[in-house]
C-alpha cells in the first residue's frame, strides 16, 4: 500500500523491456482509442522481435473530449504500476475497451491481483489525476496531437504507425 510519504511511481518512470537498451520508444496512449489497441498489438510483436534492444514507456494522453472515461482508465493504470502492475492493467483495459467505468476499473484491478484497499477510492478522488494530466501536457509540448502517437529515441515517427514503419525507425535508431 502506498504510504502518503511514498513517492508515486509515474508513467514516465515505467519502463517495459530492456532499461539498459539503447532505443527508447514512448508511446502516446488512450484507452478508448481504436487505434491506440490495434497499435498496442503491434508494440507487442515489436516487443517479442526487439526484447533485448528495446525499452518502452507509455505516456497518457487521454482524448477527453470524445473518450470519457479514458482519463479514469489512465488512473487506473497509474495507479497499478504503484503495485507493480501496470502492464497486466494496462492489457486489461485494451481488452476490456467498451467498459472502462470506475466499478469495472475496480474489478479489474483485483483480478490482476492489484490488493490496494484503497484503489477505487483513490480513482474516485482522482488522486493518479495530476501525473495523467502531466503526461498529457508533456505530450502537448512535444506535438502530440493524436494518438497513438510514437518517439524513437525523441524522435516523432510521422505518418501512420504499421509494424515495418516502427521497425524501420527502431533499426536506423540502433544502427546510430
Amino acid at each position: 500500500m502506498l504510504n502518503k510519504n511514498e513517492a508515486v511511481i509515474e508513467s514516465k518512470d515505467v519502463i517495459i523491456g530492456n532499461p539498459e537498451a539503447k532505443v527508447t520508444i514512448m508511446e502516446f496512449i488512450d484507452y478508448e482509442s481504436r487505434k491506440c489497441a490495434e497499435a498496442n498489438e503491434i508494440v507487442k510483436k515489436i516487443m517479442a522481435d526487439f526484447a533485448a534492444n528495446i525499452k518502452l514507456n507509455f505516456r497518457h494522453f487521454p482524448l477527453m473530449h470524445i473518450h470519457q472515461k479514458a482519463l479514469k482508465a489512465a488512473e487506473a493504470a497509474v495507479a497499478a504500476a504503484q503495485e507493480g502492475k501496470f502492464l497486466e492493467m494496462h492489457e486489461m483495459l485494451f481488452a476490456n475497451q467498451k467498459h472502462l467505468g470506475i466499478i469495472s476499473l475496480k474489478s479489474y484491478a483485483k483480478e490482476i491481483g492489484i490488493s490496494n484497499k484503497s484503489f477505487l477510492n483513490n480513482l474516485v478522488n482522482g488522486k493518479y489525476g495530476v501525473y495523467v494530466q502531466d503526461d498529457l501536457k508533456y505530450g502537448i509540448r512535444l506535438g502530440v496531437k493524436g494518438v497513438p502517437a510514437f518517439f524513437v529515441n525523441g524522435k516523432k515517427l510521422e505518418g501512420e504507425i504499421t509494424e515495418e514503419s516502427l521497425k524501420e525507425s527502431i533499426n536506423k535508431a540502433l544502427e546510430q
